[in-house]
């Protein structure tokens, strides 16, 4: 009898939650005796559901009052009513354009959260800190490359003192309400034990390219950056900023020449 298996794909299906119905009790009884998979389908969950309340209070935040202001008609009574008819297509304008400039800067620092709580998650992991090892350094590139639609690299960061260990698949928030896309995590460490991640994702639509910003989250200490669709975060919790900064520099060298 041919062993019941099941794919990468449906794996990242189960994580969303949209596995047909006809195949979710057999992929459960799969888990259910296999404990490591069941261990990260539970692991990507909690990472999903943790970027999306990160991001739920973003939906109730009161509009700024100096926009408020800078929206609201003055002047006298006629001018107020010529203005209603302006302000109708001026806040069509104004709100598109806001909403595009938002949405843009929610996308970029949704990688610096993402990459922190991924960083949090695996980086103080022993046996399984990473999915693939780096002894599979080609096999680990090539599957990431074609789970995320675009060439990922695994920058060298010997240079540095880093040396790479692996990494793995991820899931992560590309800022659309339930929607969940494939992301890559690679891990380094150096002699004394101390570890960074490089996050990485694609389809970073309307980028064009960003200079290095820096983002804290918790303990997490983060420097982030695009290079047209791709977006990558490099994370630490053992090291000062300016250490960490010193890595971003020898990864960014590599990822954008």
């Amino acid at each position: 009898m041919t062993e019941f298996s099941i794919s990468e794909a449906e794996f990242q299906a189960c994580v969303d939650q949209r596995l047909p119905d006809d195949r979710r009790g057999e992929v459960e009884r799969y888990l259910a005796t296999h404990p490591e998979d069941s261990q990260r389908l539970a692991a990507y969950r909690t990472q999903s559901e943790q970027l999306r309340a990160a991001f739920a209070p973003v939906l109730d935040e009161r509009i700024p009052e100096g926009l408020v202001q800078a929206l609201r008609p003055r002047g006298a009574r006629l001018l107020r009513v010529a203005a209603a008819f302006a302000l109708v297509a001026l806040g069509g304008i104004i709100g598109w354009q806001l909403h595009g400039s938002i949405e843009r800067q929610e996308r970029v620092q949704t990688i610096a959260r993402g990459a922190a709580l991924a960083h949090a998650a695996y980086s103080p992991e022993v046996r399984h800190a990473v999915e693939v090892g780096a002894d599979q350094e080609a096999h680990l590139v090539a599957w990431l490359s074609k789970r995320l639609g675009g060439k990922v690299r695994a920058p060298s960061l010997e240079a540095v003192g880093y040396t790479l260990m692996g990494g793995r698949l991820l899931p992560g928030d590309d800022g659309e309400p339930g929607s969940v896309s494939p992301t890559a995590q690679f891990m380094y460490q150096n002699r004394q034990g101390t570890r960074v991640t490089l996050y990485v994702r694609t389809n970073m639509r309307d980028q064009d390219q960003t200079a290095f910003r820096y983002a804290r989250e918790g303990k997490v200490g983060v420097f982030y950056w695009i290079d047209r669709s791709f977006g990558y975060a490099l994370s630490s919790a053992d090291i000062d900023r300016n250490e960490l900064l010193k890595i971003a520099n020898a990864a960014y060298t590599q990822l954008n020449p």
